[in-house]
């Protein structure tokens, strides 16, 4: 059974500021959550319209209407059960492996298939700064399909970040950067992917060691430019190719 407040508690939790100041967010669907449950994230309730077997949580598990998962779901088509865990906290980064910066990325989806590759291609670490996208937004945590509980993602002031990683070296995404795939890519460094409108930002650009692009290869090269996650999958592909 769920009450009227829970139900305000749980929709609160659409917003950045009520996840902030509660310390909750909600993962939705039988995989995130599971994945969750499995990982350092602490499950404070599940809500289930149907009998769907979590493990050992037999306590926090409440049975729910149909109706009443439609008013706590954040999806346009509710999924047969939504979760409550509690925010967890940002690790230190440890720059000895491939650094992921995310420079004011807007876009749930795009964050949450960015976190997704990273976690695909053994990046542990994304540091972003303080205007991208809250990872515990309803649509990051269901695009990352689970990939949230294995990458530590920081926010903070990314100059800063980049400031204090010891001088290795910082890579940017740009349209008039060096042909990605005839560079010689080392194993660490960080890698810079822009806003979707404005790409990487002034200040950010000044830090950038090293500039890059995926270059286009049609006949007319009308093509504006690749959707963020999109290149993010390319760049973080040609630099694992390197590794092996």
């Amino acid at each position: 059974m769920v009450t009227k407040n829970q139900i305000k508690l749980i929709k609160s939790l659409h917003q950045k500021k009520y996840r902030k100041e509660h310390q909750l967010f909600i993962a939705e669907g039988v995989k995130v959550i599971k994945e969750l449950i499995q990982s350092a994230f602490v499950l404070e309730a599940i809500y289930v319209t149907e009998t769907i077997d979590f493990g050992s949580n037999g306590s926090k598990i409440h049975q729910v209407s149909i109706a009443e998962m439609e008013k706590m779901s954040a999806l346009t088509s509710p999924s047969n059960c939504l979760a409550v865990f509690h925010c967890i906290n940002q690790k230190e980064v440890d720059y000895s492996d491939l650094v992921v910066a995310l420079d004011d990325i807007r876009d749930p989806g795009n964050m949450g298939t960015i976190i997704r590759l990273c976690d695909w291609f053994g990046v542990k670490h994304i540091i972003c700064t303080k205007e991208t996208v809250d990872i515990y937004n309803p649509k990051v945590i269901q695009a990352t399909m689970g990939s949230i509980t294995r990458v530590n993602i920081v926010y903070g002031d990314l100059s800063h970040f980049i400031h204090s990683s010891e001088e290795i070296a910082v890579f940017g995404t740009f349209m008039d950067g060096d042909n990605i795939y005839q560079q010689q890519l080392p194993t660490k460094g960080i890698i810079v992917f822009g806003n979707e409108a404005n790409g990487i930002s002034k200040e950010i650009e000044q830090q950038v060691t090293k500039r890059i692009a995926i270059p286009r290869f049609g006949d007319l090269q009308q093509t504006e430019s690749l959707n963020v996650a999109m290149a993010s999958s390319i760049v973080l592909s040609e630099f694992r190719r390197n590794t092996i």
